[in-house]
Order: structure tokens, then C-alpha cells, then sequence
């Protein structure tokens, strides 16, 4: 995609949510354990659930699930029953569900210690949310071959930013498993994170297979392409 189309359309996005998936507080519980979730970016059922991360502040072990996706879509049936998304599996309580409403008020009344927002469940987050992906129809929806790493990428992001959109969609379609580490606007994880890059700027990639670190939508994208594209 041209690229100030493609920055556009990924702030239009952001934009069509008002501002849900923007700031963090702290947990009330931080889990000891990372949450898993199986979902793929363009699922307006799984951008709930990931702006529910950002605002818990929260990390997660993200296996994307694309369309045709060959990598994970089968174990999630197997565990589930079912090729539904979003997908949380929590090892701390040996909770796994389906259901984004389900999920979102799961993760705030275990780990928030309240109410989630309007915007983040029932119906007028859901109808948001799908209009939202209106205006990037096709990004993070499809799989592409690729190949797949030894270890686990890292991102740092939020679900709001525009540009971290465009890496967790690359991510998303290349079915690159990935810990996302969330850096939302008041994030107590802000520190420790400027610490390890020397700047707040998302999204950022750490590779630990190639040992390359990175800023930058588009070089993210290039090189996930480059090193992982078929």
C-alpha cells in the first residue's frame, strides 16, 4: 500500500475508536503468568480485547490467527472446539474462553479491579469496533506464506497507535507469534521501556533470533517481510 495511505487509513482507525485502547492504568493484579490470545488484527471482536490489555496495562503472548493461517487456527479448535476468535488462554486460573464481552469483563474483574468501559464492551462497543475496520478491510485479515521463527518476536505498543497497527498487522499475516508489551499514555511500563530503547516511540521490534531491535512502522514491515516472507 502507498505508504501515506497506508498511515491514513491505520489513523483513521485509531481515530474511529475515540480513544479506546489510548491510556493505561495500573492493574489491580498483575498475573504472574502471561495471558495468551489467539486472534487475528483486522477482528473487530479481537481489537476489544486488545485495547483491554493497553488499559490493564497488561502483556500478552499473541499467536495470530489469520485467515487460511495454518500455524495456530488448528490449536485453537483443538483446545476450544471451535475456529473462533478472539481466544484467551489464562495460566494463572485455568480460565480459556471465546467471546470478546466475555473476555474484556473477565480480564477487568480479575486483573483491573473494575468496570470496563462502554467502548470496550456491549454493543456500542462492538458496532464501533466494526465500523472501525471499515477503514482497513484487508490489512491483518489474510495469511501470507512465511516462514516461522525459533523464538517469539517482541512488540511494543499500544492498540491505539496508528503505526503500531501496520507492524501487528505484518506480524498478523506472516503468523508471527509475538510478546506484546503494552505502552499505553500513563503506563507505569513507560519507564522500563525508555530504559531498554533511550526514547518513548512506538512501535518498536526486538527480534531475539536475529538480534536486530528497531522503530519505525515501515522497517518493521520491510524487515518482517524480508526475513520472514516466503
Amino acid at each position: 500500500m502507498w505508504r501515506p495511505l497506508d498511515v491514513a487509513t491505520a489513523l483513521g482507525a485509531s481515530l474511529a475508536r475515540m480513544g479506546a485502547g489510548l491510556r493505561a492504568t495500573e492493574p489491580e493484579n498483575r498475573p504472574k503468568k502471561r495471558l495468551e490470545l489467539y486472534e487475528f488484527e483486522s477482528c473487530p471482536y479481537c481489537r476489544k480485547v486488545r485495547e483491554a490489555f493497553t488499559e490493564l496495562d497488561l502483556e500478552a503472548a499473541i499467536y495470530p490467527c489469520p485467515k487460511g493461517g495454518k500455524r495456530f487456527r488448528s490449536k485453537v479448535k483443538k483446545m476450544g472446539g471451535k475456529e473462533q476468535f478472539p481466544y484467551l488462554v489464562d495460566p494463572n486460573t485455568g480460565k480459556s474462553m471465546y467471546e470478546s464481552d466475555d473476555i474484556v469483563r473477565y480480564l477487568f474483574a480479575t486483573y483491573g479491579g473494575r468496570e470496563p468501559g462502554m467502548l470496550l464492551a456491549g454493543p456500542i462497543a462492538t458496532v464501533s469496533s466494526q465500523m472501525t475496520s471499515v477503514w482497513r478491510p484487508f490489512s491483518g485479515t489474510k495469511a501470507q506464506p512465511s516462514k516461522a521463527p525459533k523464538k517469539p518476536l517482541e512488540l511494543w505498543s499500544f492498540e491505539a497507535s496508528p503505526f503500531s497497527r501496520i507492524a501487528r498487522e505484518t506480524l498478523c499475516e506472516l503468523e508471527i507469534p509475538y510478546v506484546l508489551h503494552n505502552v499505553g499514555k500513563g503506563s507505569p511500563s513507560r519507564d522500563a521501556f525508555v530504559r531498554r530503547s533511550g526514547k518513548m516511540m512506538v512501535p518498536y521490534l526486538a527480534d531475539p533470533n536475529t538480534g536486530r531491535s528497531m522503530f519505525e512502522s515501515a522497517d518493521i514491515k520491510r524487515y518482517l517481510l524480508k526475513t520472514y516472507g516466503a
